[in-house]
């Protein structure tokens, strides 16, 4: 076969290139995208993912300093969750105190006087211990699939840290952070929810199913945090005057519209809330150097927001 001159001096050319194509280091993988955070999940979730607080089972603690709000679970106590709107309704806080603070702990509020207590109206002075519940209660469960130290199964149920044990067919709620106790004595069944704590410090997970866990702080817990540390036992106040007055607490479902504080927490069994334990299990960014591929159930963030922000 005879090439032109043309021809003949493009193949010394071609075949240089095909050889550099042959030989040329491979392409670098493209740079994985950026891992998205809590802060991008919220603001990429749907209306609907999101659920208002119920008024008939959201407390409002009134503090000198401002407004804690508590969301009660009727699902895993509902007569503890039943007690406390009666004693809500009967005014019994009004004025009673934050009684103890006790450092990476809880805080603890109810009535000072143990030698003269004040009088229940309406509400029981007496309920059986509520430490689990049949798993039928726990309707909304959505399961974490990383272990657990405490329990055979742990997640999240219509918004509240939850774990449940297959075995005994049984569910309760878990001592995470802003979670709300009962607070009893030795015998089981010696708590009506006149003396309630707010989960303060290090997840005390050592206390799931030995009291009765009747709700979560969904706002204000820098309220309750931020307290000074009591000096006396268990971080018990020596002093009157080193308490926390108790202006009011009353059920959001007896207070004007107008004043009520108008809060949604996102669904647990949303794929939104999947991507935001998700974000926080393998965190991204240039800061993180070695993702933890993990979440424990107390660390998992659940988001809250004010409606019409």
């Amino acid at each position: 076969m005879e090439y032109t001159t043309k021809q003949a001096l493009a193949i010394p050319a071609l075949a240089a290139l095909l050889w550099q194509t042959a030989h040329a280091a491979p392409a670098a993988p493209a740079a994985n995208p950026p891992k998205p955070t809590v802060a991008d999940v919220v603001k990429a979730s749907k209306p609907a993912e999101w659920r208002p607080l119920d008024p008939e089972h959201t407390l409002y603690m009134d503090l000198p300093a401002g407004r804690v709000v508590i969301e009660l679970a009727p699902d895993f106590a509902p007569a503890h969750a039943a007690n406390l709107r009666a004693l809500a309704r009967d005014r019994y806080f009004d004025g009673l105190a934050v009684l103890r603070s006790q450092d990476n702990y809880v805080a603890q509020w109810g009535d000072p006087d143990e030698k003269n207590p004040r009088a229940f109206k309406t509400a029981k002075a007496k309920l059986p211990g509520e430490f689990t519940v049949p798993m039928a209660n726990d309707k909304h469960f959505t399961l974490l699939p990383d272990r657990d130290g405490y329990a055979a199964q742990v997640g999240h149920s219509n918004g509240f840290p939850s774990a449940r044990d297959p075995k005994t067919g049984r569910a309760w709620l878990a001592h995470c952070y802003g979670m709300v106790g009962v607070g009893r004595d030795v015998d089981s069944d010696s708590a009506n929810g006149s003396s309630l704590y707010a989960v303060t410090g290090h997840a005390p997970r050592h206390l799931d199913r030995n009291i009765t866990v009747v709700g979560r702080v969904v706002s204000g817990m820098p309220l309750l945090s931020s307290l000074p540390r009591g000096t006396g036992a268990l971080g018990f106040y020596e002093k009157p005057e080193q308490r926390t007055p108790i202006k009011s607490v009353r059920l959001a479902a007896d207070v004007p519209e107008a004043e009520r504080v108008k809060l949604e927490v996102m669904r647990t069994d949303s794929a939104s809330f999947q991507a935001v334990a998700e974000a926080q299990r393998n965190r991204g960014g240039p800061w993180t150097k070695v993702p933890a591929g993990y979440i424990e159930l107390c660390n998992v963030t659940i988001p809250v927001r004010e409606i019409g922000k």
